[in-house]
C-alpha cells in the first residue's frame, strides 16, 4: 500500500489531538456506533486532566486507498526534544496555528526544525469558529515567521487551510463550504511526498520513541529507512557515536493501525513501526540487519536543563499514607522511568537515600513527581536547580529561555519590572488586538522558576505566558530569592482553629483546622521577610469565667491550597516538599530549629 508520514505540530493548546479525534473518525477507523473517549490519543490520566499531550503517539489512516501514518505530538516546550526527534521520520508536517493566539514560540522553535529538514509544511489556521479568530493577521504571521526562519521558495509557497478541529471541518476558503476534514486529507495525499527510500538494501531504522511494555519488554518506534524487517530476524543496534550497542532478534513487529498496534510479519521502507526484543537499544539508536556497521544520522537527545533531588520521606508522618517508602524502592521506580523517558538522568546524590534527577523543565519533572505519587510512593523533593556548563572560553554558561508574554495593557509595567528583577531581558514589545500587548524576553531558566504564580496574581489571572528553550547564555549573577520568610510549626500535633485564627495576622496560612502538623513543619508564608516559629495547636483555655463577647464565632479565612508545581517552585534552598498519595506539604530541611540556625551559621562562614 500506499505510504504518507506526517506529523502534527504545533504549540500547546491548539487542538492537536481534536484534530486527530476527527481525521481517525472521518476516515472511517472507528466502527459505526464504536465508543471513544474524547482526546483518545491522550491515553495517560494525566494528558486527559491537564489537557496537554506529554507522549508522541503514532496512529494511521487510510483515505483513498492510500495509508497515512500520523504522529501526534507533544505542545509544551518541556517536551520539545521529542518532537525534534519524530521529524526525522516524516515527510511532511501540518502545522496548526489558533486563530486567536497566533504563532507562540513552541510552533516557532518546531517550524524551525521542519524547515531546516526541508520538510514542505501544510498551515491550518485552526479554531476558525472563535469569536476572536482573525485569520487574515495569523495568516501574515505565519508567512512572516517561515521567511525569519530562512524557508525557501518552495516552502514559503505553503498551502493553508480554515479549520474546526472540534467540528470536524477544513476549508480552502473563509467562505467555503464547512462539511468534512476532506479537503486536509486530499492536500495531504497531493502536497506531502511519499517516502523515496530503498527497499532492497539490508534493513535499518532509527529509534525514535521508548516505551516499556510488561509483556514486551522495551518498544522500540521509529521508521524503517531501508530494506524490510520480518518477524525473528536477527538484528544489531549501534549507538549515535557508532558503538555496538548489543545483537539479538526482532520478537514482534507492530504496524499501527487507528489507535492499535497490530502484529505483523514482515514491514519495508517507509513504514512506521515498532518492534520489540531487543533489551539495551535506545533513542537514538540505529536497529539494523547484522551486515549494517554504522549507524545512520539521527538527532542527538537534548541535555537536560533542570535538576531536582528526590529523596526519602523522612519526616515525622512517615510511612502512614503510603505504601513504597524506602530508598530502594525510589531508586527501582526512578531508574525504570529513565530507561523509558530518555529526556530524564537519574544520578546517586552526595546525601544518603537520595538521588538526582535531571530533565528538560518543571512541568516534566513535576509530572513524573504526581505519577509516583499516584502509585503509592511517599518522597521528598528539593528545591529546583539549573545545570549550567562550561564555555569553551572557561566562562560559566547557564540555560537561557525566549518567553512570550501575552498581557492587558495596564498590567504591562509590573511584568516588565518583575522579569527584569529575574535578570529578563525585553527583546520585543507590540499590540496583539483587542487591549494586549505582546512582550518578548530572553531570560535564564532559573529567573522562571517560581515565577507563573506571582505572574498570574500580578495580571489578575489574565496574562498568558509561554516559554522556550533557546540554549545556554552566560551566567547572569545572583537573583533574588523569595521576598517572605515562612510561618513554620514549633509543635507536632493537629492544628487549632482557635491558634489559627489568632496568627492568620502573621501572614496567609496553608493549612486549615483539624490537620496534622510537626515541628520544623511550613504552615504559611509570613508577612514580613524573616521566618517565624509560630504554635498552631494552642487550644483555648477552658475556665468558668466568661466575658461579653469573648465567644464570637471563629472565622478562618481560607487557607492557600499549593498544588505540585506551585510547591516546588514555591521552596527555597533550606526547604522540601514532601509528597504522599494524599497530602503535599512543605517543611524545612532542618525540622529542629537548632539544627536550622547552626546550619544557616554554617553558610554564613562559608
Amino acid at each position: 500500500m500506499d505510504i504518507r508520514n506526517i506529523a502534527i505540530i504545533a504549540h500547546v493548546d491548539h487542538g492537536k489531538t481534536t484534530l486527530v479525534d476527527q481525521l481517525l473518525r472521518q476516515s472511517g477507523s472507528f466502527r459505526e456506533h464504536q465508543a471513544v473517549a474524547e482526546r483518545a490519543m491522550d491515553r495517560n490520566d494525566l494528558e486527559r486532566e491537564r489537557g496537554i499531550t506529554i507522549l508522541a503517539k503514532c496512529t494511521s489512516v487510510v483515505w483513498r486507498d492510500i495509508r497515512i501514518n500520523i504522529v501526534d505530538t507533544p505542545g509544551h516546550a518541556d517536551f520539545g526534544g521529542e518532537v525534534e526527534r519524530i521529524l526525522n521520520m516524516v515527510d511532511g508536517v501540518v502545522v496548526l496555528v489558533d486563530a486567536a493566539e497566533g504563532v507562540l514560540p513552541q510552533t516557532k522553535f518546531v517550524v524551525g526544525k521542519a524547515l531546516a529538514r526541508g520538510l514542505k509544511p501544510i498551515v491550518v489556521v485552526n479554531k476558525i469558529d472563535r469569536p476572536d479568530a482573525r485569520a487574515d493577521e495569523v495568516h501574515n504571521e505565519v508567512f512572516d515567521l517561515f521567511a525569519a526562519l530562512g524557508a525557501n521558495d518552495e516552502q514559503l509557497d505553503f498551502p493553508m487551510l480554515y479549520a474546526s478541529g472540534r467540528q470536524g471541518w477544513a476549508t480552502a476558503a473563509l467562505d467555503g463550504p464547512r462539511e468534512t476534514l476532506a479537503p486536509l486529507f486530499d492536500l495531504i495525499l497531493s502536497h506531502v511526498p511519499a517516502p523515496d527510500l530503498d527497499e532492497n538494501a539490508p534493513f535499518a531504522m532509527v529509534v525514535t520513541i521508548l516505551e516499556s511494555d510488561n509483556f514486551l519488554g522495551r518498544v522500540l518506534t521509529g521508521r524503517v529507512e531501508q530494506g524490510r524487517a520480518t518477524v525473528n530476524m536477527p538484528v544489531r543496534a549501534i549507538s549515535f557515536d557508532g558503538r555496538a550497542v548489543e545483537t539479538g532478534r526482532l520478537t514482534k513487529l507492530l504496524a499501527f493501525r487507528g489507535l492499535e498496534r497490530v502484529p505483523v510479519d514482515e514491514v519495508s521502507a517507509g513504514d512506521i513501526v515498532a518492534v520489540a526484543g531487543l533489551k539495551e537499544a535506545t533513542v537514538p539508536d540505529t536497529i539494523g540487519a547484522m551486515e549494517i556497521t554504522a549507524a545512520l544520522p539521527a538527532t542527538p537527545i537534548d541535555p537536560p536543563t533542570l535538576s531536582m533531588t528526590f529523596r526519602i520521606n523522612d519526616g515525622p508522618l512517615a510511612g502512614r499514607e503510603g505504601k513504597k517508602v524506602t530508598s530502594r524502592q525510589i531508586r527501582e521506580r526512578l531508574f525504570r522511568e529513565a530507561e523509558g523517558n530518555v529526556a530524564i538522568k537519574v544520578t546517586d546524590s552526595n546525601e544518603t537515600e537520595a538521588f538526582e534527577v535531571a530533565g528538560r523543565g518543571e512541568l516534566q519533572l513535576g509530572v513524573l513527581i504526581e505519577q509516583m505519587r499516584r502509585e503509592g510512593f511517599e518522597l521528598t523533593i528539593g528545591r529546583p536547580r539549573v545545570l549550567t556548563r562550561e564555555s569553551p572560553t572557561g566562562e560559566r554558561e547557564e540555560p537561557m529561555e525566549e518567553v512570550l508574554i501575552d498581557v492587558d495593557e495596564p498590567f504591562t509595567g509590573v511584568v516588565v519590572e518583575k522579569m527584569s528583577r529575574r535578570k529578563g531581558e525585553l527583546q520585543d514589545i507590540r499590540p496583539s488586538g483587542g487591549g494586549k500587548q505582546r512582550l518578548t524576553f530572553t531570560i535564564p531558566s532559573r529567573g522562571l522558576i517560581g515565577y507563573h504564580g506571582e505572574f498570574l496574581t500580578d495580571t489578575r489571572g489574565s496574562g498568558v505566558m509561554n516559554r522556550h528553550f533557546i540554549g545556554y547564555g552566560p551566567w547572569k549573577g545572583a537573583l533574588e530569592g523569595r521576598r517572605n520568610g515562612a510561618l513554620i510549626s514549633n509543635s507536632d500535633g493537629e492544628s487549632v482553629q482557635y491558634s489559627l485564627f489568632a496568627l492568620q495576622d502573621r501572614g496567609a496560612l496553608f493549612i486549615g483546622a483539624g490537620e496534622k502538623v510537626y515541628l520544623g513543619m511550613i504552615l504559611g508564608e509570613h508577612s514580613r521577610e524573616n521566618d517565624l516559629d509560630i504554635n498552631p495547636i494552642r487550644e483555648k483555655k477552658l475556665t468558668n469565667i466568661r466575658a461579653a463577647g469573648k465567644d464570637e464565632a471563629l472565622l478562618l479565612v481560607p487557607p492557600r491550597r499549593l498544588n505540585l508545581e506551585q510547591a516546588i517552585a514555591y521552596i527555597e534552598d533550606d526547604e522540601l516538599v514532601e509528597v504522599t498519595p494524599s497530602a503535599i506539604r512543605l517543611r524545612k530541611r532542618h525540622l529542629d530549629p537548632h539544627a536550622r540556625k547552626k546550619a544557616d551559621r554554617a553558610s554564613d562562614a562559608a
